[in-house]
């Protein structure tokens, strides 16, 4: 089961995302501001941090910051209400893995958890322009998509290529499947064919790639 530490300066927040995930994690603490986030991750060291942006005491990117090097193997997940390109960019540059807001579905969170942990890249698919030029920013070289010259394109079929642009957005097999009109095995089928195809590993992997070739 997956550890998760819950930081967020609303005891009503806290208390409605130990709700949502119930018994599907453990968590293992949770703090309202960033020193005692600090000290209860020290001592935790869970798998996923649920991480708010706006904190007292500097905010969740001075959370992220002043741990990252220290504790490696923790994965790091912000949920915000915030939906400010400065947000996101930031959070993602000092580490995290993910970006969602608080208008997430108690199920679709318990998804993103599980997938940061697991080590995959999450976040809303309204935010995937931010993430794109967060990726910029850090040193990609974007390029034309007709311009791409990976020889997996060209594999994939015109259903793949659909599939591989909204799992390197975020959304997840089940909203994949819903807006394609198409099962949810079928739809984990088409993202085993792409990632077998554009020789990837996980979907962390495929989102940088089609990042940099300017495809989401």
């Amino acid at each position: 089961m997956t550890r998760v530490f819950l930081v967020d300066d609303h005891a009503m927040v806290r208390a409605g995302v130990r709700a949502e995930l119930g018994d599907d994690v453990d968590f293992v603490g949770e703090a309202p501001d960033v020193p005692t986030a600090v000290e209860g991750i020290r001592a935790t060291r869970p798998d996923v941090v649920l991480l708010d942006v706006h904190l007292p005491g500097g905010g969740g990117r001075a959370v992220l910051e002043t741990l990252r090097a220290e504790l490696p193997d923790v994965k790091w997940l912000a949920l915000s209400v915030s939906d400010a390109a400065e947000d996101v960019i930031a959070v993602i540059r000092a580490g995290a893995k993910g970006y969602v807001t608080k208008t997430i579905s108690g199920p679709d969170l318990l998804d993103a958890v599980r997938r940061v942990a697991d080590g995959d890249v999450v976040f809303s698919p309204r935010l995937a322009g931010f993430v794109l030029d967060a990726f910029s920013a850090a040193g990609a070289a974007p390029v034309p998509a007709e311009e791409a010259t990976d020889p997996g394109l060209d594999l994939l079929s015109a259903r793949e290529r659909e599939v591989m642009q909204l799992l390197a957005r975020g959304y997840t097999y089940r909203e994949i499947g819903s807006r394609l009109f198409i099962s949810v095995k079928t739809v984990e089928s088409h993202a085993s064919n792409v990632l077998r195809k554009l020789q990837l590993s996980n979907r962390n992997e495929l989102t940088r790639w089609a990042a940099t070739n300017r495809l989401l």
